[in-house]
């Protein structure tokens, strides 16, 4: 069945997913109108849902504000616009004509609608796209604006798309929020009436929300329910609206910028928006989730196949205090622990001996590496592993050379204070001066210190965000600097093809769709408790996936919160992502080191399950009980649980879990035990866990089908 198709006497285009549909027709309006998204329908079946629209109840009323595929400012809606435009004349109001449509291949298995309008007055062309791929149920969609007029427009607001949902008697609204170092907190709570914002005005995706929802009628479980889902791929501020109609129905509105911002528009400029993603599943929020990770998997991370190497970093082990001589130590005993990737963090450049001086003068320190970073890059690569450095590209405290040489390149606004967070001021990267300057210096400090792997930080939100010396400089700022940004990582990636990279804003502040596509894993949060990490690592994995993760293992007590918890509990928490150790090394015990040692290479012998895997939450952190993960073969072969007793109760439940993802009918063995379990046992009644008594037990279960001829 083609993946696009078009019914010319009903008008209507059906969007066709492996599993789901989309139908969008355009009225006789001329406005494009949602029809139905949900399970799989033919042209047929689809035009009996495209009913005419019922009267206006009354003259307050207008056109429901939820039904179409972007809302816009005029007419009789008075919703949130997903569009809306600053005439020359100071005028809003668009007008919806069509003025044609192209399907094409954008690529092998890619499909992408394209219906093209104008608006009827003013010469303001808008078009929809949408791309399909043969193997994911996830639809991506964007708006391209382009003024076709000779005279300027200015852009007040342009979401990259609406989604519409069906009427259902109730709604529920999943997303997360936080706050540095308590990043990804997920909620489930019901859908109030009216408009629900969630949004980032710091210049970056936040600590604080993440630009995805999932709705759903309040029923949906990990393992059933219908639920709806939409995801944005940008990495500067955003906004999405969810809202839910007097009439019974509920949409999403989304993209990028965020109230108060805009975009001018010159004359022949484009304006293209982020993709707003979306997707549908009736099998709950777990299986919605795998479709998420798969989609990341397979057509957003530019290496997706990789295993990631488990890494060492010095940054609490440390602190600035960074030389040549504690670093080769450290570099020793990561490489005995099996460690393949040693990461120098913060403290290696300039003047830097604390965090109030040096940031922006990325040259060795001469005092603490003599010689440059070579000979600790030679050294680190003589012992087995790959070498990476921890930089900050997009920040300088005034305490540099760079800042003394050019004050005019962070943001500012003429006459006002600039406002310093963690004594340092972020630096202006929509001027193409500033980002060339930082793609200059990181190119030759990857290519003259042999550099694998980059810890890409970005430690503080925007502040004064002015552009002096351009009339339009406040305004473009937004865009410009994340395009920018996407700029020189791509740049960077073209002339090092083998450098892998880590997205980090002061732990989660930059995850999103867009960052992912131009970097490996992301630095989930700057805590690495492991006990807080369970409630982090279950709402980051709602939809990114664990391959993208990555996950310490750090010293007790904790640096943030003081809490002691064993050894094998920080590591099986760390090893549901890309396992990374950040302890002193050097301060622990033999028996630490030979248990460490024993654990990272019980995780390489798993990690393909938790890197590629299909992840099944069996028990979440909020239940009574241990938390309990798994990561299923996708042909089903093997699978690894791993469960964490935050707290234990006595007489607290304890009972066994059902796995998912298995093979009907074999049997898998349990590679510690040895013990044979029927498929059918542990999918239909549950694994019982063997987990010790007390605080902080914890196991890791790995079963391998066992071949049929095995099979006794």
């Amino acid at each position: 069945m083609p993946v696009i198709t078009h019914a010319p006497d009903t008008g209507i285009w059906l969007l066709s997913t492996p599993r789901t549909s989309y139908a969008l027709r355009i009225d006789v309006t001329g406005a494009p109108c949602h029809i139905a998204w949900g399970p799989r329908l033919t042209l047929e079946e689809a035009a009996e849902l495209a009913v005419p629209p019922q009267p206006e109840a009354s003259s307050f009323e207008g056109r429901p504000p939820v039904g179409e595929e972007l809302p816009v400012d005029g007419g009789a809606r008075f919703g949130p616009p997903s569009l809306q435009v600053r005439f020359p004349d100071g005028t809003r109001a668009f007008e919806w004509q069509p003025v044609g449509h192209e399907v094409e291949e954008a690529a092998p298995g890619v499909s992408e609608l394209a219906l093209r309008f104008r608006d009827r007055v003013h010469p303001l062309e808008v078009t929809l796209r949408y791309r399909v791929h043969d193997d994911s149920d996830v639809i991506e969609r964007r708006t391209v604006l382009r003024n076709a007029g000779d005279r300027h427009l200015t852009v007040l607001r342009a979401d990259s798309a609406a989604w519409s949902l069906p009427p259902l008697p109730d709604y529920r609204l999943s997303h997360v929020t936080g706050q540095w170092s308590a990043e990804s907190r997920l909620h489930r709570d019901r859908l109030p009436h009216g408009e629900t914002v969630l949004t980032s005005r710091r210049g970056i995706t936040s600590h604080h929300a993440n630009p995805w929802v999932m709705l759903d009628a309040g029923d949906a479980t990990e393992t059933h329910g219908r639920v709806w889902s939409a995801a944005l791929a940008w990495s500067g501020s955003w906004r999405i609206t969810t809202q839910r109609t007097p009439d019974g129905r509920a949409g999403v509105t989304g993209g990028a910028g965020h109230d108060g911002t805009s975009v001018p528009l010159a004359p022949g400029e484009e304006f293209t928006t982020p993709v707003f993603a979306g997707l549908y599943s009736d099998d709950g929020f777990g299986a919605a989730s795998r479709t998420w990770h798969e989609y990341a998997l397979a057509h957003v991370l530019p290496h997706p196949r990789e295993i990631a190497p488990v890494l060492y970093n010095s940054w609490e082990a440390t602190g600035f205090d960074v030389d040549e001589p504690g670093q080769t130590a450290l570099a020793v005993r990561a490489a005995a622990l099996g460690v393949e990737l040693y990461v120098v963090d913060d403290g290696w450049f300039g003047a830097r001996r604390d965090d109030r001086a040096g940031l922006g003068d990325w040259t060795p320190a001469a005092d603490r590496f003599p010689s440059g970073l070579r000979p600790l890059s030679d050294e680190v690569h003589r012992l087995g592993m790959r070498f990476g450095l921890w930089v900050e590209p997009e920040m300088v405290n005034p305490d540099s050379d760079l800042y003394r040489e050019h004050p005019d390149w962070v943001l500012h606004v003429p006459g006002r204070a600039r406002t310093e967070l963690r004594n340092q001021l972020v630096l202006n990267f929509a001027r193409q001066d500033v980002a060339d300057w930082a793609y200059g210096w990181l190119t030759r400090l990857v290519a003259d210190n042999g550099v694998d792997f980059l810890k890409w930080d970005m430690n503080r939100a925007f502040s004064e965000a002015g552009w002096p010396g351009r009339e339009d400089g406040a305004d473009r700022l937004w865009t410009d600097y994340v395009h920018n940004l996407y700029g020189v990582i791509d740049r960077l990636r073209a002339d090092h093809p083998r450098l892998r990279i880590e997205s980090c804003s002061g732990g989660g502040g930059r995850v999103d769709l867009g960052i992912l596509s131009r970097t490996d894993q992301a630095w989930t949060s700057d805590n690495t408790d492991a006990a807080d990490r369970v409630s982090i690592q279950h709402g980051y994995g709602q939809l990114y996936p664990a391959r993208t993760m990555a996950a310490w293992v750090t010293d007790v007590p904790n640096q943030l919160t003081h809490r002691q918890v064993p050894l094998r509990f920080r590591f099986h928490v760390a090893m549901a992502g890309v396992l990374g150790i950040g302890g002193d090394l050097t301060r622990w015990s033999e028996e630490e080191l030979a248990t460490g040692a024993e654990l990272v290479a019980e995780y390489k012998r798993v990690r393909h399950l938790v890197q590629h895997g299909a992840l099944h939450r069996l028990r979440g952190p909020e239940e009574e009980g241990p938390a309990v993960v798994e990561y299923a073969a996708q042909d089903g072969s093997e699978a690894l649980v791993l469960a964490w007793q935050l707290v234990h109760r006595h007489g607290g439940p304890r009972g066994p879990v059902r796995l998912g993802g298995l093979t009907p009918g074999a049997h898998y063995r349990d590679t510690r035990t040895g013990t044979v379990h029927h498929a059918a046992v542990l999918a239909g009644y549950g694994l019982t866990l063997d987990l010790p008594s007390g605080d902080w037990a914890s196991a890791a279960v790995h079963l391998v089908r066992v071949p049929a001829r095995d099979d006794a």
